[in-house]
């Protein structure tokens, strides 16, 4: 590796940095060419910023919301205006940074096969919405990088062999054995195109419709990072890196979590935060939690990755009513260095993952999860396996309706079980990030489905501004009930120390109807202990087990009881949660 000597200017530090990336990722090429191109693509040349090491660029105050552009509607102005409209009325204060969801033209899967990279879908607004956005709001966007859409330029003149796009897809033989690709989908994995006067089969992982890009040619690489630095100055300061452990392929292996792959992202991670200091790349990486967890590399990869395990275990924990797998995970949770965090989401625009439950749920214990989501009418997608066969991928259902009961079948306890889901959430080491349609109550939207033929659309519904005002408003509607009780714990969360995304975090042991954990500011002033009730019965739980020290005085936050008797016990109600703090 190149030797950087700390006199160096900054624009050779990088220029070294980057010639190392691609010296990996590109060993037979020029690096030291392409290597200034891109930062000259980045304007790095120009001028460059030196990013802290282990920088925190968070704290407890951060809290995001994930939202498609047109999740809000209303008849007198376009979706980004009302959805911007909707965020400062109800969310100032609240939240402080919103994933805007892919917001470009777009053919299929909900705006993830992008046309154009570059232009904001007209149906939406424009990109003046989106700088408006950005400048109330941490903004997060895509960077689907992995596919375009069909209909892309670039898509569209490799058929005709016209540049730019003649070699920016990825071509492979039907003879050849692909036997080892991973694949989230059931789609055959090549698609017959004519060309010229013959046929070629490009490479597809998701959909026909979506062309897996050849970052084995350069080109690629630099039409990336000239969007990358296109987002930074359209106000974006997060980057999602949409299905990234897929993007580099070589035949004979599974194309999944590659050397090259992870080598591209430092690559990124180097030119974005020279560019922006500030700015923070955040991998999407549906995998077991032990290839996720490699996306933060030696914290010089993502700032962030997604905490995909939590959505299944959680949902999985308060069904059954026992914590024993979640807690058993958190306790095996690595505890995240300065600079990197974990989010935390168990609602999204996707479904709740089944993957990054291998090795922690049984496939019996995924059966009985799938069938008691069913039975709340959820529903399953599926992905395709070596031999042809076909496993569950992830499980289509509203959050809500996943807590209309448990195993046993519906019960009373659906907005406590909701609540409690959230509450855990909002306390767990990392940035919490909610889907809008949770903060609202949103149910199962079964026409949605029918009407677009696709399981994921049961949870993305679209909202009228004035009816989904009105239900707010309305204090008997449960969508009034939900928002209202999770706006308290998220003002809470966000007054605490000890909620930092990096304050300390310990497993507690309190029997498997209690999930407990501990958390200590990073000055360690202030300790409060999470303890909540999963199960469906009161629990009791004495003070002597979670350790409060007697000089102090301790309090839940949340329900303002003083425990003054180290020697009492507390009583939990089903589904209830206690913030339990010696700082309030």
């Amino acid at each position: 590796m190149t030797h950087i000597s700390s006199q160096e200017h900054p624009q050779e530090i990088i220029f070294k940095k980057l010639c190392d990336h691609l010296s990996v990722i590109y060993p037979h090429r020029d690096g030291k060419s392409l290597a200034k191109r891109l930062m000259h693509t980045m304007r790095l040349d120009e001028d460059c910023q030196s990013p802290l090491p282990h920088k925190n660029l968070w704290d407890e105050t951060d809290v995001m919301v994930i939202t498609y552009g047109n999740t809000i509607l209303s008849e007198k102005q376009h979706p980004l205006k009302a959805l911007h409209h909707f965020l400062k009325t109800h969310f100032t204060m609240l939240i402080n940074s919103v994933h805007i969801l892919p917001f470009f033209p777009y053919s299929s899967d909900d705006g993830f096969a992008v046309i154009n990279y570059k232009r904001v879908d007209p149906a939406l607004g424009d990109w003046n919405d989106i700088l408006r956005i950005s400048t109330d709001f941490h903004l997060m966007a895509d960077l689907v990088i992995n596919h375009c859409s069909s209909l892309h330029r670039w898509f569209r003149n490799f058929q005709e062999g016209k540049s730019p796009g003649r070699d920016y897809f990825i071509t492979a033989s039907p003879d050849e054995d692909l036997s080892n690709v991973v694949r989230p989908r059931t789609t055959p994995l090549l698609r017959a195109v004519p060309r010229g006067d013959g046929c070629e089969y490009v490479w597809c992982t998701f959909s026909h419709d979506q062309i897996d890009l050849n970052f084995h040619n350069p080109q690629v690489l630099l039409e990336i990072v000239h969007i990358v630095r296109f987002y930074l100055d359209m106000g974006v300061r997060i980057f999602r890196l949409d299905a990234v452990a897929f993007l580099w392929k070589k035949i004979g292996t599974s194309c999944i979590n590659l050397e090259e792959t992870h080598e591209i992202i430092r690559l990124l991670r180097t030119l974005i935060e020279h560019a922006d200091p500030n700015a923070v790349i955040i991998t999407e990486t549906n995998i077991p939690m032990r290839e996720n967890l490699s996306y933060f590399g030696n914290a010089n990869e993502a700032h962030c990755i997604y905490n995909f395990p939590l959505p299944p275990l959680l949902v999985n924990t308060l069904v059954s009513g026992n914590c024993r797998h979640l807690n058993s995970w958190l306790m095996g949770m690595p505890p995240t260095r300065n600079g990197t965090t974990y989010l935390n989401f168990i609602a999204s625009h996707d479904g709740i993952g089944l993957r990054p439950a291998e090795g922690l749920l049984s496939e019996e214990e995924q059966e009985v999860l799938i069938q008691t989501m069913e039975n709340f009418g959820g529903q399953v997608s599926w992905r395709a396996l070596d031999d042809g066969s076909r496993k569950p991928y992830e499980i289509n259902i509203s959050l809500f309706d996943a807590m209309k009961g448990t195993t046993a079948g519906e019960d009373r306890w659906q907005m406590e079980r909701f609540i409690c889901a959230h509450a855990i959430m909002l306390a767990l080491e990392g940035i919490p990030a909610f889907y809008l349609h949770s903060l609202v109550g949103t149910t199962n939207d079964y026409a949605r489905m029918e009407a677009h033929g696709h399981n994921r659309a049961i949870n993305r519904r679209q909202w009228q501004e004035s009816e989904l005002n009105a239900k707010l408003a309305d204090p008997d509607s449960h969508h009034h009930k939900v928002f209202y009780r999770l706006r308290r714990l998220i003002q809470l969360r966000r007054e605490q120390p000890a909620f930092h995304p990096n304050a300390a975090q310990f497993a507690l042991q309190l029997g498997e109807q209690i999930f407990a954990f501990w958390r200590q500011s990073m000055n360690r002033r202030q300790n409060i202990f999470c303890l909540n009730n999963i199960s469906d019965e009161r629990q009791t739980v004495p003070l002597s087990s979670i350790n409060l020290v007697g000089a102090d005085r301790w309090k839940d936050l949340i329900g303002d009881q003083i425990f003054e008797d180290m020697l009492g016990t507390i009583e939990l109600k089903p589904y209830q949660t206690l913030w339990i703090t010696n700082r309030w």
